[in-house]
Order: C-alpha cells, then sequence, then structure tokens
C-alpha cells in the first residue's frame, strides 16, 4: 500500500514536471512550431493593446468609444496577467525570473491598469508595454541583433567614464558661456538669469536653436557664433569614444536558447551549459 502511494506521487510528480516542461517550451522557446504561434500572438496582443491606449487618449475617440477601449484595456490586462503567472509557474526560478528584464517589463505591463483602479490616468502608463515587443528578435530569427545590441552595451559601459569626463566638461561651458551672456545681454534681451543663459548655451551648444531667446549685441552675437560652431565639434565627440571602444570588443553570436534553470538566454551558438548557473542544455 505504502509503495503504491509512493509510485502514485512519482507519476504525479513526473506529470507535473512534464506540464511544466511543455509550458516551459511553449512560452520561451521560439524553435518549436507551438512556441513560435505563442510568441505571434503575443506580439500582435502587445500591438493591439498600445494601440487601445493611445486611442484612448485621444479625447474624441475616447467620448465615442470610451467604453469599448476600457473593455479592450482590461481583457489584454487581464491576459498579460495570466501569461505572467504562467511564466513564473514554468520556470525553475520563478523569483530570478521576475528580477530579469523582460520579467520586471512583464510586471510593469499590468500594474498600471489596477493601479487605475485608485489613481486615474496612470493606465496610460501601459504603453511601456511596448517594450516587450522586444521578443520579435527572438520570434523572427533575429537573435544576432541581440548580439549586435550587446555589443553595443559593452562599448557604452567601457566608455562611461571618458563619456562622463566628456559630459562634465560640457557643462563647464555652458556654464561660463550661460553666465558671459547673462553680464553681456542682460535681462533687457530675454537673459534675465545665469539658469536662463545656460539654457540658451545648451540650445546653441547641440545647435538645437529654438530662438526663443537670442544675443542682440556684437559681442553676444560673436559668442554665439563661437559656440555655434564648438557645438559641431563636440557633437562628434562621444561618437568617436563609442566607435573606438566598439572596435575592441570581439564579435560572438548568441542564440535563442532560454535556460530553464534561471531563464537566462544570451547564449553563444555552441553553448553547452548556461553561462549563468551552469546547467546543461
Amino acid at each position: 500500500m505504502l509503495e503504491e502511494s509512493k509510485l502514485k506521487k512519482h507519476r504525479e510528480s513526473n506529470s507535473r514536471s512534464k506540464w511544466r516542461v511543455d509550458l516551459y517550451e511553449i512560452i520561451f522557446e521560439a524553435d518549436t512550431r507551438a512556441g513560435r504561434l505563442f510568441d505571434v500572438v503575443l506580439i500582435a496582443s502587445i500591438l493591439l493593446s498600445v494601440l487601445a491606449v493611445m486611442l484612448d487618449s485621444v479625447s474624441v475617440i475616447r467620448n465615442d468609444h470610451g467604453s469599448f477601449l476600457y473593455g479592450v484595456e482590461w481583457f489584454f490586462t487581464v491576459l498579460f496577467s495570466i501569461e505572467y503567472i504562467l511564466r513564473l509557474s514554468c520556470v525553475e526560478r520563478p523569483l530570478r525570473y521576475a528580477r530579469s528584464f523582460f520579467g520586471i517589463v512583464d510586471l510593469l505591463a499590468v500594474i498600471p491598469t489596477y493601479l487605475s483602479l485608485f489613481l486615474p490616468g496612470t493606465q496610460y502608463l501601459l504603453v511601456i508595454r511596448i517594450l516587450r515587443v522586444l521578443r520579435i528578435f527572438r520570434v523572427f530569427k533575429l537573435v544576432q541583433y541581440i548580439g549586435e545590441a550587446r555589443i553595443l552595451m559593452q562599448a557604452l559601459r567601457a566608455s562611461r567614464r571618458k563619456i562622463i569626463v566628456f559630459l562634465f566638461t560640457v557643462l563647464t561651458l555652458v556654464v561660463i558661456f550661460g553666465s558671459l551672456m547673462y553680464l553681456i545681454e542682460g535681462a533687457e534681451n530675454g537673459f534675465t538669469s545665469i539658469p536662463r543663459g545656460v539654457y540658451w548655451a545648451i540650445v546653441t551648444l547641440t545647435t538645437v536653436g529654438y530662438g526663443d531667446i537670442s544675443p542682440k549685441t556684437s559681442i553676444g552675437q560673436a559668442i554665439a557664433a563661437m559656440i555655434m560652431i564648438l557645438g559641431y565639434g563636440i557633437i562628434a565627440v562621444p561618437t568617436g569614444i563609442v566607435t573606438v571602444e566598439l572596435s575592441r570588443i570581439p564579435e560572438t553570436r548568441v542564440s535563442a536558447r532560454t535556460c530553464r534553470q534561471c531563464g537566462a538566454g544570451k547564449h553563444d551558438n555552441d553553448a553547452i551549459y548556461c553561462k549563468y548557473c551552469g546547467t546543461k542544455f
């Protein structure tokens, strides 16, 4: 009797394990037909839900179809809530997935609707769901773009100190030029304070040129011309810094494979073990 009970529990355990494996392959893997279909339907749902939120922000459409759009919003929220729960239920480490980038985005994709019950208007934050479309890289075999994005992020991280020094230099320049323009032009020409002058210097140095305030004196115009010319050279600096770092990073190709144990992706094509938790594929 005891052995039969153990055998029954073992079968139930295997049944639950198989159910989780099958669900994991559908939700997280794009190499199977079911997984690909799931992700295509998911992406279509994401786009439709974001479109509904955007249309709801248009007063004319909201007045005529507000109730329908409200129902659509709740339909997708419930759908994505169920999907989020299923994702957590089929991974070996739910907490690790919940703290990952996609796990956080999945959670933020449903919270605003529930939050709108207490704070009206927060439902428009649902446009963050558009971040979930990043899964399209995995669905349509565009995982090489994930590798390119990883390389770009590595280059940006490697450049961060140089870029911080560059930004500090720019900040120093705009404070100096803004202060000079405040002294030279004065309030009668629109430079009512040093922060206002700094704002003008930033707009001019970045070659945006709103034109809401402009120098009227000859000296001020000469300084403005110098800042404009300087702006073209400054714009090229961060580009060159990042480009140098990009050339130093060896290119590696990644696959669509994700680890069932920890839910991590971005593995090399020839990977045998997960590089995050060591689980064998």
